[in-house]
C-alpha cells in the first residue's frame, strides 16, 4: 500500500495518508528570520542547502508570499487560518508587551498596542484540521507559540505534536534534557 505524505513546516509538520491515494505530498516550510537570498536556490553562494534545493527542484515553489505581519505568532495563526491578525485576534507575538506595559519596557511610541488574544481560539479552523478532514494523519514539530496548554498543535488538528507548546523556544536548550512537552527522546547513540 502506497502512502502519500504531507510535510507542513510550519516550524515543521507531517501529514500522511493511510491509504493509496493520488494526493500529491505537500511540504510548507516556515523559518523565522530567513532572508530571500539565504538559500543556495535562492541564489545564496555563502549558505549550502543541498536537501532543501532538491525539494524545491522535484516541487512547487511559491515565491511571492508575504508575512502578515512582522512577528511570528500573528503570522503563523495566519498561514494556519487564512485570516489577517486582526480577524483571529493574534496581533503581536504572545507573550509581547500591550498598554501601559510597552511603556514599561522601554518603548515610547506614540499608540499604544492593543490588547491581543493570548491563544489561536478553539473555534478557529486551521490548515491542519482541514487536511484531517481530507484524510491526512497530522504531526507537528518545532516551534509553536500560539498558546498554552489547551492551545497546543494537538488541540487545533495536529495528531502528533513534538515540542510545540506555549513558548517560541524550547526552555533548556536545544539539547537534553528537554524542558519542553513531549519531546522525542533520542538514545545517545542516535546521536551524530
Amino acid at each position: 500500500m502506497q502512502k502519500s505524505c504531507v510535510l507542513v513546516f510550519l516550524w515543521f509538520s507531517f501529514f500522511c495518508l493511510s491509504s493509496a491515494s493520488t494526493k500529491p505530498n505537500v511540504l510548507f516550510i516556515l523559518v523565522d528570520d530567513l532572508g530571500a537570498r539565504d538559500l543556495s536556490n535562492e541564489g545564496s553562494t555563502f549558505y549550502e542547502t543541498p536537501n532543501i534545493d532538491r525539494i524545491a527542484q522535484e516541487g512547487m515553489k511559491f515565491t511571492r508570499g508575504y508575512a502578515t505581519c512582522q512577528v511570528c505568532s500573528p503570522s503563523r495563526a495566519s498561514i494556519l487560518t487564512g485570516k489577517y491578525p486582526t480577524n483571529h485576534g493574534i496581533t503581536e507575538y504572545i507573550g509581547g508587551p500591550v498598554g501601559a506595559h510597552h511603556r514599561k519596557r522601554g518603548r515610547y511610541d506614540s499608540h499604544l498596542p492593543p490588547d491581543y488574544e493570548g491563544n489561536l481560539k478553539a473555534s478557529e479552523i486551521t490548515l491542519a484540521e482541514a487536511m484531517q478532514d481530507a484524510g491526512y494523519h497530522t504531526f507537528f514539530a518545532g516551534k509553536w507559540h500560539l498558546g498554552g496548554r489547551g492551545s497546543w498543535p494537538t488541540d487545533h488538528g495536529f495528531k502528533i505534536n513534538r515540542g510545540g507548546w506555549d513558548v517560541g523556544g524550547p526552555r533548556g536548550g536545544f539539547f537534553s534534557p528537554y524542558h519542553q512537552p513531549q519531546p522525542r527522546i533520542l538514545d545517545p547513540k542516535e546521536n551524530p
